[in-house]
């Protein structure tokens, strides 16, 4: 064997055990494996939830039909919301969960716009285009930009350099790092060669909702038609074409990692008569679940309304409240005399007796009532909070015109060192045409008894002192009351 065979043959060992080792590798790495790429957009959704929390946050469940090839391969999932929180995604197969896997995940937020495209385009070279003002005649140059300033880029074009180009520029083609839209990107691991549908649920930004309330009052103001409105808000970058909405009301503890501003949308309200519900409400954990019956379509940066319930017949209570403060019983104060506003308030119970009896969502209560001239006027506002059935509901709608009140203290004293006393005398009058009674509700401090009261006084189950005391049309009542306290 001539020595030159020999260099051959050692030539062809070498070869093929580093093509053995190569292959090894690969077999020991599929990762490393060139992937094949796939893409799914919208146009493969098969169904799609939303959840609707009540505090900007939304939860999304997206189904769609796949085609994936067997082995490794990346797919690009598109249409996903824009304030997706990628740390909650979560992908798993319908069809046959042990057959895929993900052993990577990506999410890819770099948009194409053109301040982000002059950004990638630095040290590169670009053709400007501009209209020459004698000729009418378009003109093209080649230019490299150096730098680019917040959207004002900076030329270099043959050896001088210039910025403020008045005309059009360029691009040869679109760099592979920029996408139009935001895209989930896995890495996935597929043993199965059939169609599949897989289910990606993540959370998001964005999507909110709140209930709206508006009451209508009879002239006697005992009743009152009460509609409410789901106000939901979508501002999280996506659209959900016929998509099954889910509300959930309660207070749901989430980490804060950065305080989302607030939006606030003016509501208008709807006077004429509300649909039958058409939400199926249940409990869920320590919180409601609102179901609509039907799907719905949610458009990114739209508002959509829909009616949640009609009550056109609920029992109304009309009633004064004088509110005292604690303050007024620690010590001697030289005022001689206070004057004082008279709230007016609403009360009804969500009852089935009154057309409700389910769970009602915290929202803002808008009251009106016809004029003698059967023309509707608003009369006042509030918010409530989640209210279960069978609870009461209390809305201040403004302070009384007609009705006034003066305080002053006629009598403080310690009679030990915790033991204080107090009197009080308090003048309502009222200038209306009927007769009212004030509800007059003093927080007391401390361990306290009444000593003597021109009233009847009772201690509330919240410990404050409540008197109701009438008081005739044009007239006026004088209320008188001394207490003991220890604090």
């Amino acid at each position: 064997m001539t020595e030159v065979t020999k260099m051959k043959q050692a030539r062809n060992q070498r070869g093929w055990f580093f093509m053995v080792l190569l292959a090894g590798l690969v077999f020991l790495c599929p990762a490393a494996v060139t992937a094949e790429v796939g893409t799914s957009g919208v146009d493969q959704q098969i169904a799609v939830e939303v959840t609707a929390y009540n505090e900007d946050l939304g939860l999304v469940k997206d189904q769609r039909r796949i085609q994936l090839p067997k082995g490794v391969t990346e797919l690009r999932f598109m249409d996903v919301a824009g304030k997706i929180n990628p740390a909650t995604v979560h992908m798993q197969s319908l069809t046959d969960p042990k057959a895929l896997s993900v052993l990577e995940q990506n999410y890819e937020y770099d948009l194409l716009n053109p301040a982000r495209l002059l950004d990638k385009y630095v040290g590169k070279e670009v053709k400007l285009y501009s209209k020459n003002p004698y000729t009418e005649r378009e003109e093209i140059v080649t230019a490299k930009i150096l730098s680019n300033n917040d959207g004002n880029p900076v030329f270099q074009i043959g050896n001088e350099i210039t910025f403020g180009h008045p005309g059009r520029v360029i691009f040869p083609r679109v760099p592979d790092n920029l996408i139009a839209q935001p895209t989930l990107v896995w890495l996935l691991k597929n043993e199965a060669l059939r169609t599949q549908d897989i289910e990606v649920a993540y959370l998001t930004g964005g999507i909110g909702w709140r209930a709206d309330y508006v009451m209508v009052l009879d002239a006697q103001d005992q009743v009152g038609g009460l509609s409410a409105w789901v106000t939901l808000n979508n501002r999280s970058g996506a659209s959900y074409p016929n998509a099954k909405l889910k509300l959930v009301a309660g207070d749901v503890n989430r980490v804060r990692e950065e305080l989302a501003g607030r939006r606030d949308i003016v509501y208008k309200a709807q006077m004429m008569e509300a649909p039958a519900p058409q939400f199926r409400e249940q409990a869920f954990f320590e919180y409601h679940i609102y179901t609509l019956e039907r799907p719905t379509t949610l458009k990114d940066n739209s508002t959509k309304q829909i009616s949640l319930l009609n009550a056109p017949e609920v029992k109304v209570k009309k009633e004064y409240r004088l509110y005292g403060e604690d303050y007024y019983y620690r010590s001697r104060y030289g005022e001689a005399e206070q004057k004082k506003k008279v709230s007016v308030f609403i009360e009804f119970e969500n009852a089935k007796e009154n057309g409700m009896g389910m769970p009602l969502p915290k929202g803002i209560v808008r009251v009106y009532k016809r004029d003698a001239d059967r023309s509707l006027q608003f009369t006042g506002e509030d918010t409530i909070d989640h209210t279960p059935k069978d609870e009461k509901v209390k809305i201040k709608l403004g302070e009384a015109f007609d009705v006034t009140a003066t305080r002053k203290q006629t009598d403080w004293k310690k009679i030990a060192n915790d033991t204080y006393e107090a009197a009080f005398e308090i003048v309502l009058r009222n200038h209306k045409a009927e007769n009212i009674t004030v509800r007059i509700i003093e927080p007391v401090p401390g361990d306290w008894q009444v000593l003597g009261a021109s009233h009847k006084a009772v201690k509330a189950s919240s410990s404050p002192l409540e008197m109701n005391v009438p008081v005739l049309k044009d007239g006026e009542t004088v209320v008188t009351y001394r207490v003991r306290m220890r604090f």
